[in-house]
C-alpha cells in the first residue's frame, strides 16, 4: 500500500536530515589538526613548557633556578622526519634529558642532534645530557673556545658560520649579544629562532651586556633581515614570540 503523499514527502525529508548527520558527523572539522590527540602546549615539568609554534616547530622554554631568579629561557625542538633536533636546551642537563624524553615519548621522535647559539649557561647547560647519550652538540668553534675558557659546558661539534644542519639553516651574523651568538633558520616554517641576539617586544632595555659588542649589534641585525627576508616569526632568548619587528625593537633599543 502507498503512504499518502505528504507522508511519504515527510519521510523523504526525515531520511535527509538523518544521512546528512551521519555525512557531518564522520566529516572532521575545519581547522582541526590533522592528529587530534596531539596538543598543542605541554607542562614537561614544573620549570618546563613545551608549545608549538608551527607545524614541526615546538618552542621550548625553561625556567633557571634560584641562582638565575627562575628567568625563563627558551630554545627550540624541530621535528625531522622521524627525529628531532634541539636547538639549544635548557639550563641544565635535567632540563636536556627532560626534553629528550618528552620528544621520544610524546612526539615520537627521539632527538639525534642539538645546536646551541652561543656559549653562556642558559645556552649550553644541557650539552652534557646530550653527550651522554653519544647525541652531536654543534656550535660555532669559538663558541667551544669560550665555553672551555669561562668553565661553561663545551659544545663537541664544530658547525661553520653558514651551514644547512639538517633541516635548519644556521647563520652567525656578527657580533651582537655576544662574540659567537648565531641564529637557526627553518624555512619550511618561516620560524627565526634569533635567541639573545634578538630582545622580545617587551623589553625595555638590551639585558645583559657583560660580553655584548653593542657597536657591531646593528649591523649584525641589518645582515640577519637581509640574509633572511622571508621571516614570519622570530623567537628571542627571553620572552614571547612575535613577527620581523623584533629585530627592529631590538635596533631600536641599541639607539
Amino acid at each position: 500500500m502507498t503512504p499518502p503523499r505528504p507522508l511519504l514527502r515527510l519521510r523523504l525529508r526525515l531520511c535527509a536530515v538523518l544521512l546528512l548527520g551521519v555525512a557531518c558527523a564522520s566529516t572532521p572539522e575545519r581547522g582541526t589538526d590533522a592528529t587530534p590527540s596531539m596538543q598543542s602546549e605541554y607542562t614537561v615539568a614544573e620549570d618546563i613548557h613545551v608549545r608549538r609554534l608551527a607545524p614541526g616547530v615546538w618552542l621550548h622554554t625553561t625556567l633557571a633556578g634560584a641562582d638565575f631568579d627562575r628567568y625563563p629561557a627558551n630554545g627550540l625542538l624541530i621535528e625531522d622526519g622521524s627525529e628531532a633536533l634541539l636547538v639549544d636546551m635548557g639550563w641544565n642537563a635535567r632540563h636536556a634529558e627532560q626534553l629528550m624524553t618528552w620528544a621520544r615519548d610524546t612526539l615520537h621522535r627521539p632527538v639525534r642532534a642539538a645546536v646551541v647559539t652561543h656559549f653562556h649557561v642558559d645556552r649550553t647547560g644541557g650539552v652534557p645530557a646530550l653527550v651522554a647519550q653519544g647525541i652531536p652538540v654543534y656550535g660555532l668553534e669559538e663558541t667551544a673556545k669560550l665555553a672551555k675558557e669561562r668553565g661553561m659546558p663545551v659544545p663537541p661539534d664544530t658547525v661553520s658560520p653558514s651551514q644547512s644542519l639538517g633541516p635548519v639553516e644556521v647563520f652567525f651574523p656578527g657580533a651582537g649579544h655576544a662574540p659567537d651568538n648565531i641564529v637557526v633558520w627553518h624555512r619550511d616554517s618561516g620560524v627565526l629562532f634569533g635567541g639573545c641576539f634578538v630582545k622580545d617586544g617587551a623589553a625595555k632595555d638590551l639585558g645583559n651586556l657583560s660580553d655584548a659588542d653593542v657597536a657591531a649589534w646593528p649591523a649584525s641585525l641589518e645582515r640577519t633581515r637581509q640574509h633572511f627576508p622571508d621571516v614570519r616569526v622570530v623567537v628571542p632568548g627571553h620572552g614571547q614570540p612575535g613577527g620581523p619587528e623584533l629585530l627592529t625593537h631590538t635596533q631600536a633599543l641599541l639607539r
